[in-house]
């Protein structure tokens, strides 16, 4: 039978606190981690995600943390490793929200915010976090990207021009640290069912494109998120995997 057990692991998740941020804090402790809970403003929720950890057994430490900015994110790193030891897996999820309008009415501060969240966060979580998994000889970067970035919608502009500069980051680090043990990929979600996101209302030309005809959940990128960190996908790396029922497909 195989089974996936990350016990003897600690996994750091940025922005745990968004619906799908809790989702996958909660799987991979239920899969054995121990977890480093981020936030940036929502300290009662990250408090409240690490009761539920704690009750599983899994050590917890919660984290407060500019995830834009080096300096935070090597005090974030500092308070983990003296707390619960260096991260063998780190998930990229942070990112900062705006409002979704045209090119040529989008500000020029939110592309910049998308920049600093979607490229910065992922350079700089590597350079602060992967030295340690070099040495161990084992380690896991999951950044989480977006089915956006391949659909190119009106309004979307400002997002993925940053998700997709962090998809060029994320394929490169994997060449780059891949000798070493470590494995880089990225969870593309779709537009996903979460807590407070339900299937109402949900247009039908949408799921015309799904190829399954339905809605994932945040389950489903969660799961995708414990395979990657696990043995079992321990030869795969430079992914950009959908999670969105097929509705975008890579080309080759």
């Amino acid at each position: 039978m195989i089974s996936i057990d990350l016990s003897g692991k600690t996994a750091l998740v940025t922005g745990a606190t968004s619906e799908l941020g809790r989702v996958m804090v909660r799987t991979l402790a239920q899969a054995g981690a121990d977890v480093a809970v981020h936030y940036h403003g929502n300290r009662a929720k990250a408090e409240e995600l690490a009761a539920e950890c704690q009750a599983l057994g899994r050590q917890v430490v919660v984290v407060q943390a500019d995830i834009t900015r080096k300096a935070a994110i090597e005090a974030m790193r500092d308070q983990v490793t003296a707390t619960l030891g260096a991260p063998h897996i780190i998930v990229n999820n942070a990112v900062i929200q705006y409002e979704w309008t045209s090119v040529l009415e989008q500000s020029e501060a939110d592309y910049e915010s998308q920049f600093r969240s979607s490229v910065l966060q992922n350079v700089l979580m590597a350079q602060v976090f992967v030295p340690a998994m070099i040495e161990r000889g084992w380690g896991r970067v999951i950044g989480i990207n977006t089915e956006c970035t391949m659909q190119c919608w009106p309004n979307q502009s400002a997002y993925i021009s940053g998700k997709a500069g962090m998809d060029r980051v994320l394929r490169v680090l994997a060449k780059e640290v891949g000798v070493h043990g470590i494995t880089v990929n990225q969870i593309a979600p779709g537009w996903m069912l979460s807590e407070n996101r339900t299937a109402e209302g949900t247009p039908q030309w949408y799921l015309d494109g799904v190829p399954l005809k339905h809605r994932g959940k945040d389950q489903e990128i969660a799961n995708a998120v414990v395979f990657l960190a696990s043995d079992l996908a321990g030869f795969i790396s430079g992914v950009y995997l959908p999670v969105c029922g097929g509705n975008v497909m890579p080309g080759i």
